[in-house]
């Protein structure tokens, strides 16, 4: 089910881009790259509302359970008028409530929180989303690997460089059909049993054969590693404002060890070098990815809120 009235397309992301770049939203969700990838997994519509632009999704990691969701609004002029924010905000609620959904605003970064509050003044009730939180890294960081603090990920990439002859390449729409091959085949490794997990998959790989093949049109920043001629790691990004570069799929063949830190090093010396922050999205509350996106030392994350009406 589709809350809105617009679905995103390719032909959208011009008129998207106007709202989606004209404030630091600073969240790994509010990108046209994230937004496309993901538009069909997550339900993903839009409309114009009032001055603003409302986007609403659906969180299905759990199954069974489709929650709906607002994003925070987003505004053309870089400015946000409270009264008007407001009225955009309860003509969405309205909305929802005539589809028979629960309103809330959920990944609302903290940087905007005051201007919920002086449209809502002791109305909202927030709380903070750990799961969503983003992981942002410094780019030189994540290319030098400097310091105590990277002595195993150095380890890692040393292992791989010594131990595997490789070429880095950009990735692009004329490689789509071998990184798909590179994406079923990491899938079969995974050999899940849930029928959910297994379901989510499918949709991604449905998501990612959409990118892989129109990867220049859509602006996509993305890059392979082979190994005998072969995929063996990809990480696949997008701009998000004018400092950042967010990583959203990054995958490599575990069994070359180091591959992860390669493609991860590779990446942020050859597409993402001119930007000062690599985004790396958040953990999903999942133990591991938590574990493994701290040891790579965070310089901050990005704190997001859900919003609902007390």
């Amino acid at each position: 089910m589709l809350i809105f009235d617009n679905e995103i397309t390719i032909e959208s992301k011009s008129f998207l881009e106007e709202y989606l770049g004209s404030f630091e939203y600073k969240t790994s969700g509010l990108s046209f790259s994230s937004l496309y990838m993901w538009r069909e997994i997550n339900q993903i519509s839009y409309k114009l509302i009032g001055d603003y632009l409302c986007l609403s999704a659906s969180n299905n990691l759990e199954e069974g359970v489709e929650q709906y969701f607002l994003f925070p609004p987003l505004t053309k002029t870089g400015f946000y008028e409270p009264d008007k924010l407001a009225v955009t905000i309860l003509e969405a609620k309205k909305i929802f409530e005539e589809k028979g959904q629960k309103f809330t605003i959920m990944l609302v970064p903290f940087h905007m929180i005051e201007l919920f509050e002086k449209a809502f003044p002791n109305q909202l009730n927030l709380i903070a989303d750990r799961p969503n939180f983003d992981y942002v890294y410094r780019t030189q960081d994540l290319i030098e690997l400097k310091g105590r603090e990277y002595h195993s990920k150095r380890n890692h990439l040393n292992y791989f460089l010594n131990h595997y002859k490789y070429e880095y390449v950009k990735l692009t729409s004329k490689m789509a059909k071998e990184a798909m091959q590179f994406i079923r085949e990491f899938n079969i490794r995974k050999n899940l049993q849930d029928n959910h997990e297994r379901e989510l998959l499918e949709m991604e790989e449905h998501a990612m054969k959409d990118v892989f093949e129109n990867i220049e049109t859509l602006g996509y920043l993305a890059g392979a590693i082979l190994i005998d001629n072969k995929i063996e790691a990809l990480s696949i990004g997008g701009y998000l404002g004018k400092k950042t570069v967010t990583v959203h799929v990054e995958k490599a063949n575990t069994e070359y060890r180091g591959l992860y830190q390669a493609i991860n090093n590779e990446f942020c010396k050859n597409v993402a070098s001119h930007v000062k922050l690599i985004n790396r999205e958040e953990d999903m509350g999942i133990k591991g990815l938590r574990k493994a996106k701290l040891s790579y030392k965070p310089v901050k994350l990005i704190e997001k809120y859900i919003v609902d009406f007390s």
